[in-house]
C-alpha cells in the first residue's frame, strides 16, 4: 500500500502540473476572448463596452495600438519584458521576477485600421503546486495507508478462515482425536470451497480406511483366538509327550485343519475390508448372469439331484464375476449347511419388473423372525451349537456387502422348520 500511495503521489505530481497550467492558459484565452467581443472602433475612436474588464481571475488585459502603444489597461509591475506581438499565440514570457502566459488577438476593424488586445496571466509556480500537494499527502497518506493496511488484513483474514479451519482439522485428524470431522463448507470463494469438497471427500475416505483396518483387526483377534489356541496347545502337548505315530498324525491333521480354518478366516475378513473401503467393487463390467449361475452350479460338489437350477436365458448386469460367483457360493454352501439332512437347495434367476432377482431357497432349518434382521452382522449365527455349523459367521454378511458394492440389496424369507429363500436385487439400470 505505501508503494501504491508513492506511485499514486507522483502520478498526482505530475498530472497536476499539467492541469494547472492548461487552467491558467484556458482562463487567459476565455477572458480574452470574451473582451475582445466588447471593443470597437468608430470614427476612428476606441470604444470599450461596459462588460469589459481590465482585471479578472488574475487576467490582465491591455488594448494596444497598431503601432503597438498601450492604450487602455494596465501593465503588471512584474511584468518587464518586451514581447511582440503574436496573433493567437498562447506563450510564456519569462521577466526577471515571474513568469507569465501571453496571448495577443488582433481586432481588426478593417483593411488598415484595428488594435491589439493582449491578455496576461501569472504562470503557476510549480515549486508552489509540489509543495501544496506534498503537505496534503504528508496529512493524509499515513491515514490512507494505516486504513488500507488494517482493512486489507481483515479482508485477507476473513478470506483466509476456511483455509485455518482446514489446517486444524487436518491437525485433529494426524493426531488421531477426530476422524469424523468434516469442515463446515462456507460461502464465499468457489476456490475454497473446492478446496473443503476436496478435504472432506479425502476425510471420509480416510475414516473408512481406519474404521475398516479397526473392524479388521479386531475381527482378527476375536476368530482367530480360537484355532490358534487349539494349535498351541496341540503343539505343546506334542512337545510333553511322546505320541505314537497315530497320534502324531491327528496331531498334524488337527494342526492343518485350524491353519485351513484360518487362512480361509483371513481371506474372508481381507475381501471384506476392501469392500467396506470401496477398492473390491471398482472393477465392474457387464457380465453374463444366466451364464455365470449356471457355471457355479454346474461345479459344485453337491449331488446335482440336490442342486435344482432354474435360470432365465439373456440376464445381463453390470458386475463383478468373482464377487457374484463369491455371493452365490456363500448362499449355496448356507443352503446344505443349514438344511435338513439329505435337503435340497434351488437356485432361480428372473426378470422381475424393473430390477433381476437372484434367488437360491433351502427346506432347512429356517430363521426365526427376531433373528432375520440379525443374520447380515459379522459372525452372527443363527444355531452355532448344530455339527455342520463350522462356519465363522461371516458369509452373509460378504453377501450384503457384495450387493451393496453392486447397487443391489439382499432379502430373506423364513419359516422355522420349513426353509429359508435369500434373493439378490439388482436395479435395472444394471441391466
Amino acid at each position: 500500500m505505501t508503494t501504491m500511495a508513492g506511485l499514486t503521489l507522483v502520478s498526482l505530481l505530475l498530472a497536476s502540473d499539467s492541469v494547472v497550467r492548461n487552467s491558467a492558459m484556458d482562463q487567459l484565452s476565455q477572458t480574452v476572448r470574451s473582451n475582445l467581443l466588447a471593443v470597437d472602433i468608430q470614427d476612428g475612436s476606441l470604444q470599450v463596452g461596459e462588460e469589459f474588464t481590465y482585471y479578472q481571475s488574475g487576467v490582465y488585459t491591455l488594448i494596444y495600438s497598431q503601432e503597438e502603444a498601450l492604450l487602455a489597461g494596465q501593465v503588471p509591475v512584474s511584468f518587464t519584458a518586451s514581447e511582440p506581438f503574436q496573433n493567437g499565440v498562447t506563450r510564456l514570457v519569462t521577466t526577471d521576477q515571474d513568469n507569465y502566459y501571453v496571448l495577443d488577438l488582433w481586432y481588426a476593424k478593417d483593411w488598415d485600421t484595428g488594435v491589439w488586445v493582449r491578455g496576461l496571466i501569472e504562470a503557476p509556480q510549480r515549486d508552489q503546486t509540489i509543495q501544496n500537494l506534498l503537505s496534503l499527502a504528508a496529512i493524509v497518506l499515513p491515514g490512507f495507508i494505516l486504513l488500507s493496511a488494517l482493512g486489507g488484513y481483515w479482508i485477507v483474514k476473513r478470506a483466509f478462515r476456511p483455509l485455518e479451519e482446514i489446517t486444524a482439522t487436518a491437525q485433529a485428524i494426524s493426531e488421531g482425536a477426530d476422524l469424523a470431522a468434516r469442515i463446515e463448507k462456507r460461502r464465499g470463494s468457489k476456490e475454497f470451497a473446492r478446496l473443503t469438497d476436496a478435504f472432506n471427500q479425502m476425510f471420509e475416505r480416510l475414516e473408512r480406511s481406519f474404521e475398516a483396518e479397526k473392524r479388521f483387526t479386531a475381527d482378527a483377534s476375536h476368530e482367530l483366538r480360537t484355532p490358534v489356541s487349539i494349535i498351541k496347545g496341540a503343539c505343546e502337548y506334542a512337545e510333553k509327550f511322546d505320541e505314537s505315530p497315530e497320534e502324531r498324525a491327528e496331531t498334524i491333521a488337527m494342526i492343518h485343519r485350524q491353519a485351513l480354518r484360518m487362512s480361509g478366516l483371513i481371506t474372508q475378513l481381507l475381501s471384506m475390508t476392501r469392500l467396506d473401503q470401496g477398492t473390491e467393487g471398482a472393477s465392474l463390467a457387464e457380465t453374463d448372469l444366466s451364464t455365470l449361475v449356471r457355471t457355479v452350479c454346474r461345479e459344485q460338489t453337491y449331488p446335482p439331484e440336490d442342486l435344482i437350477v432354474d435360470v432365465e436365458e439373456g440376464l445381463t448386469v453390470q458386475g463383478s464375476a468373482p464377487l457374484l460367483t463369491q455371493l452365490l457360493q456363500n448362499l449355496i454352501d448356507n443352503g446344505f449347511k443349514y438344511g435338513r439332512e439329505k435337503g435340497q437347495v434351488w437356485v432361480s434367476a428372473h426378470r422381475q419388473g424393473d430390477e433381476i432377482q437372484l434367488c437360491v431357497r433351502d427346506n432347512g432349518i429356517g430363521i426365526p423372525k427376531d433373528q432375520q434382521d440379525k443374520i447380515w452382522q459379522r459372525f452372527y449365527q443363527v444355531d452355532p451349537s448344530r455339527p455342520h455349523a463350522s462356519g465363522a459367521g461371516l458369509g452373509l454378511s460378504m453377501v450384503q456387502k457384495i450387493a451393496q458394492a453392486h447397487g443391489g440389496y439382499m432379502t430373506v424369507d423364513s419359516v422355522p422348520d420349513l426353509g429359508s429363500q435369500f434373493t439378490l436385487h439388482l436395479p435395472a439400470k444394471n441391466i
